[in-house]
């Protein structure tokens, strides 16, 4: 069955518009979590560059998200996107009338037939949940909604205190999750003020559904630390602390007598990932401090296996100057209009900045990484054929 959802993905996703939801970055290719959290985050840093200016970031959680799709809104939501009537009756089938039985040992329960929701483990389930919410926008420019899957970000830019559309938004978000049986978890949904203005500012606290949501100092988003003031501290010290961990076993590997090469192999599988994971987002902005950390840890396994391993600004140059051509090249990647050809078609445009964070950020640091590693190639002239 596997193997045939597979082959139905493959058939809806060759018909979808690659305009489609371009803010949804997951179950995309070459478009990963490292793209969800810079358009989160290059929004509300180039916002903190001006004056009187301060950023909300509503890290929201849904309650069962898979489980509370109802198929026939889907279907009607296929229908708009320009789905034909087999795939849609096909869909339409897959998900109602699902028998269902739990057995414990030699003992199996009653069954009883489901109709709401997409099964747990399907192929196709996260890709049908993508498309219930495809039509899931903000209405005013000054707020960003970032989603990966289920795991969705709303980012308020705030000036001279003037929070009508913010709230606005948070409004609307909550109005269409009720429409389409979307259950938000208040109390697991978390706020994150990001006020850099001198003085002391009050926030009124963000109210959904008579319920006034926890604003907190730092959160997990999308496998990284986000801090209140932006800094890396503690997902440096997370991933430093993950990969100390995993030397352990590096170390039973050369008792064991294994290879250079296995340990290579190893290092790379369970270390290396870890402490280069986003490594774009916060490899610019991190402190001389918190890269010490971790070059420690890179010494440490290189010591341990006997021969040379990348280093980390090695690892953080390879990967940005990847990214950043990989947006390049895609036309409907969001980020991609920030990367401009001068007039010469050889130099990428340098993007403006007030302050260190945002010069120090994922796109500026693109940027200067792609002016002074290569030169970009000039457009393609297409000539007029010669006349017969």
């Amino acid at each position: 069955m596997k193997c045939f959802e597979r082959l139905v993905m493959a058939h809806i996703k060759s018909t979808l518009p690659p305009t489609l939801d371009p803010f949804q970055f997951a179950y995309r290719p070459k478009r990963s979590t490292e793209d969800a959290i810079c358009s989160a985050l290059h929004p509300a840093l180039t916002h903190l560059d001006k004056k009187d200016s301060y950023v909300r970031m509503l890290f929201i959680d849904f309650s069962s998200a898979f489980n509370t799709i109802i198929p026939q809104q889907l279907i009607s939501k296929l229908y708009k996107l320009g789905f034909t009537a087999p795939i849609c009756n096909w869909l339409l089938d897959f998900l109602s009338r699902r028998p269902q039985t739990v057995r414990v040992g030699n003992n199996t329960s009653s069954s009883i037939t489901l109709s709401t929701g997409a099964p747990q483990g399907c192929v196709l389930s996260p890709l049908l949940f993508t498309l219930l919410t495809h039509d899931c926008a903000t209405t005013h420019n000054t707020n960003h909604l970032v989603k990966f899957a289920d795991d969705t970000t709303l980012v308020g830019l705030i000036t001279k205190g003037d929070e009508t559309h913010y709230r606005k938004e948070v409004d609307l978000l909550t109005t269409w999750c009720r429409d389409n049986n979307l259950q938000l978890n208040v109390s697991k949904t978390k706020e994150i003020v990001v006020d850099f203005q001198r003085g002391h500012t009050q926030h009124l606290p963000l109210i959904i559904d008579g319920t006034a949501v926890e604003r907190v100092t730092s959160t997990k988003f999308l496998g990284l630390h986000i801090s209140e003031d932006l800094s890396w501290t503690a997902n440096t010290t997370s991933l430093a602390k993950k990969a100390q961990q995993r030397l352990y076993f590096l170390r039973k590997l050369k008792r064991s007598r294994a290879s250079p090469s296995i340990m290579t192999m190893f290092y790379r599988g369970t270390i290396e990932c870890i402490i280069s994971s986003c490594i774009t987002v916060w490899g610019g902005s991190c402190t001389v401090y918190n890269k010490r950390a971790l070059q420690r840890i890179v010494n440490t396994a290189s010591k341990t296996i006997g021969a040379p391993l990348p280093s980390l600004q090695d690892l953080y140059t390879t990967r940005l100057t990847r990214k950043a051509l990989t947006i390049v090249r895609d036309v409907h990647h969001p980020a991609h209009n920030l990367f401009s050809l001068l007039p010469s078609g050889r130099r990428y445009r340098s993007l403006r900045s007030r302050t260190t964070r945002l010069r120090n950020s994922f796109i500026h640091q693109a940027v200067r990484m792609l002016n002074s590693s290569q030169t970009p190639q000039p457009p393609i002239l297409h000539l007029a054929p010669p006349p017969t």
